[in-house]
């Protein structure tokens, strides 16, 4: 492989099986995510990063100055100008965010200038500039849809107005209309027909690790911290960010622990202020003893938080968008509960997880079913991990990837089609 196509990005502990190039393509991808971080959208590009490079393309990344240092081959990284010195990337809307983005556009330009690309592959706000360049130089564009715009903007106070999010939403119709197709996550796609129907629109059903702890993995992680073998365990892994509702969970607490004493809740996920919010509500309800409120840990070692549960939840309160972690819930072996949202039904219902009212109270009586029922959760848990091995393969993504790129570079972009 040219010494010019290796990456500076990698994904720790992939070790996915190979599959034979099918067709050689150059593409751009356009990711405005500090990628390498254990979080959602980092993690979902590199898979589709993973799978263009198996298919044999050649890939330039241009992405966010900042993250973590992985490699994939055949992935050139091009990582756009930082003048003020930005480190660190809150999830969600930020100055900080709106400054990087704002100089991904002559990036962006510079790139297509310098480079004749097969497709353009923008992920988020990043397909705003990209569908217009796209159309002037004559690239096709992809829209990785991670999320909904106005949904995402919705609970900050500036931009939760009516007029705002009536804008919001018709800078999202615009943006579906013209990408020449869209890949949404799961539980977005009707959003993409309703927006732009006559849109190519496909849904990212992610591939999960897969890898089961090494022996005596579990119980070290107990011992580590200070969970006796025989307590139940409820894990939840992901940020801690307020649409994950973990306060709701937090508040469903005190009456699991009245009817299962010695359940322990072990949430893995949390950096920076969401965290600090969600200790010092632990702390006030004195609930502590009931807690461990783990930092954000590498992809590699989830697996193991998941194998160490009798419960995985999912408490989300708000959003369309499927969950990223519900992937690896699925293959886990766990019995699943989760809140009963259009977001999680996207990939669950009633045979492979516990959906429960998005209350305290519908919460934390779902919680309890499967702890008192053992039976109950053990058929949850089969159903869940049959279903992500008939569904959440590998080999299944990739082909998934090339047939939407077979189908976007087949046919003229839609700016040669007007």
């Amino acid at each position: 492989m040219p010494a010019d196509l290796e990456a500076d990005l990698a994904i720790p502990g992939a070790t996915q099986p190979k599959v034979v190039p099918t067709r050689e393509l150059r593409v751009l991808v356009v990711a405005p995510q500090p990628l390498g971080e254990a979080r959602g959208t980092p993690i979902a590009v590199c898979n589709v990063l993973e799978a263009l490079s198996e298919l044999g393309c050649a890939v330039d990344l241009l992405t966010y100055p900042v993250g973590e240092p992985v490699q994939i081959p055949g992935v050139r990284v091009i990582r756009w100008a930082n003048p003020l010195g930005i480190r660190h990337v809150p999830i969600g809307f930020s100055l900080r965010k709106l400054l990087l983005d704002a100089s991904l556009i002559p990036a962006l330009w510079r790139s297509l200038r310098r480079q004749r690309y097969s497709c353009i592959h923008a992920v988020e706000e990043a397909a705003f500039p990209a569908v217009v360049l796209g159309r002037r130089y004559g690239v096709p564009v992809i829209y990785d849809m991670q999320s909904s715009l106005p949904e995402q903007l919705v609970k900050h106070r500036v931009l939760r107005g009516r007029r705002v999010q009536s804008a919001l939403r018709a800078c999202e119709a615009w943006l579906l209309r013209r990408a020449d197709a869209v890949v949404s996550s799961a539980g977005l796609l009707h959003k993409v027909s309703h927006s732009a129907p006559g849109t190519l629109a496909r849904e990212w059903h992610f591939p999960t690790s897969g890898s089961a702890p090494a022996v005596g993995t579990v119980g070290a992680l107990r011992a580590e911290l200070g969970i006796p073998a025989h307590a139940p365990v409820v894990v939840y892994a992901g940020t801690f960010e307020p649409y994950q509702g973990l306060s709701m969970l937090v508040g469903a607490v005190d009456r699991v622990v009245r009817a299962v004493p010695d359940a322990v809740f072990v949430l893995v996920g949390g950096d920076g202020e969401p965290a600090e919010a969600l200790r010092r509500e632990v702390a006030q309800r004195r609930l502590d003893g009931s807690f461990r409120l783990l930092e954000r840990k590498p992809r590699s070692e989830i697996p193991a938080y998941l194998a160490m549960a009798d419960l995985l939840v999912s408490p989300r309160s708000y959003g369309d968008n499927l969950p990223l972690k519900v992937f690896d819930y699925l293959s886990a072996g766990r019995p699943i509960v989760a809140t009963d949202l259009p977001a999680h039904r996207a990939l669950l219902d009633e045979s492979r997880a516990l959906l429960a009212e998005p209350t305290t109270a519908g919460l934390a009586t779902a919680i309890i079913e499967v702890l008192r029922s053992p039976s109950r959760g053990a058929e949850l848990a089969a159903a869940a991990r049959d279903y992500a091995a008939a569904n959440l393969g590998w080999a299944g993504f990739v082909a998934k990837v090339e047939a939407v790129y077979d189908e976007v570079t087949s046919q003229p972009p839609i700016a040669a089609r007007r």
